[in-house]
């Protein structure tokens, strides 16, 4: 049947296809439900929190799951569902900062390595496995106690100069090498992930074509590599952000991230180490919130990478 003149046929887009598929995996739709959930309750949660994390109350300490304290009470008498939530606001942001940090140097690594080859990417990509080969803890732990005293040192020093409260509160300090520490760890993956994607696309048609009229090599990486690369990039970027909640945690549980009394998972399961076998309400609250976060960013992952990828698909 041939179409008649002047009508046209409307052909779907890739991201089209790509939501269509995603929308039919019901757990990756069911992820990105929690996810979204997730960072509403860190953006106004705190608001609607019925105490402050801070409050303490020592008469009711320890106390179980009531009217009045929804998950119980810790061993300073906090509400535990109200710093749950303050702790929601950390992991987000620790996991939109330190997920931003090291996407922007893993592409500018990756996409340097990738297109300039030779000597140049031989010397990124032995940085990259350098990087790679130290475990994330023990990187950590370095960068913690090599980076903090000092920093700490030149702080007291300026305080006791100048008599500004500004420098006995270091806040800003914990949360800077968090999110230095947590960057430093993921980026080499990102980094091999775009070195990867730039020597694929680097050899197609539209790539030696920009090349071919003078198209300067940021304009090649800006315009046509990167864009190109996007797809793998988020399926790496949602795994990135559940990985660093995950992370953040355990820092906290060891002492290197942020230190109390401020909300944070990793801070409420250490708290509750000593004790869970006596009032394990103290550990299922944050427990459940990490793994849940965690599996919820898999689900995720697994269904963007499934719609971003139609080779995936069965025929």
């Amino acid at each position: 049947m041939q179409l008649e003149a002047g009508s046209s046929v409307r052909t779907r887009t890739l991201w089209e296809d790509a939501w269509n598929r995603f929308w039919k995996n019901k757990l990756a739709v069911i992820g990105g439900v929690v996810i979204i959930l997730f960072f509403l309750i860190a953006l106004v949660g705190p608001f609607l929190a019925p105490y402050d994390f801070r409050e303490q109350d020592i008469g009711n300490q320890f106390q179980g799951p009531t009217a009045n304290h929804w998950f119980g009470t810790d061993a300073l008498g906090r509400d535990i569902y109200s710093r749950l939530i303050y702790g929601a606001r950390t992991a987000a942001i620790v996991a939109i900062v330190s997920t931003t940090i090291s996407l922007l140097i893993g592409i500018a690594v990756g996409a340097a390595a990738g297109y300039a080859r030779g000597r140049a990417d031989e010397l990124l990509m032995w940085l990259t496995d350098v990087v790679m080969s130290v475990p994330g803890l023990l990187l950590a732990m370095m960068i913690n106690a090599a980076v903090k005293r000092p920093i700490l040192a030149r702080l007291d020093e300026i305080y006791q100069a100048t008599k500004n409260p500004f420098f006995l509160n270091t806040l800003w300090l914990d949360f800077a090498l968090l999110f230095g520490i947590l960057a430093l760890i993921s980026w080499p993956g990102l980094a091999r992930l775009v070195r990867g994607q730039v020597l694929s696309i680097g050899r197609t048609t539209y790539v030696e074509s920009a090349r071919a009229i003078g198209a300067s090599p940021l304009r090649i990486l800006s315009r046509h590599v990167v864009p190109n690369a996007l797809g793998p990039l988020l399926v790496a970027v949602s795994a990135g952000m559940g990985g660093a909640i995950v992370a953040e945690s355990a820092l906290s549980w060891i002492g290197i991230g942020i230190p109390p009394p401020n909300a944070s998972w990793g801070i409420m399961l250490r708290d509750s180490l000593q004790l869970w076998r006596s009032y394990p309400h103290l550990l299922i609250a944050p427990s459940v919130a990490i793994g849940l976060m965690s599996v919820a960013f898999t689900f995720f992952g697994d269904g963007l990478n499934d719609a971003l990828n139609p080779r995936l698909q069965q025929k």
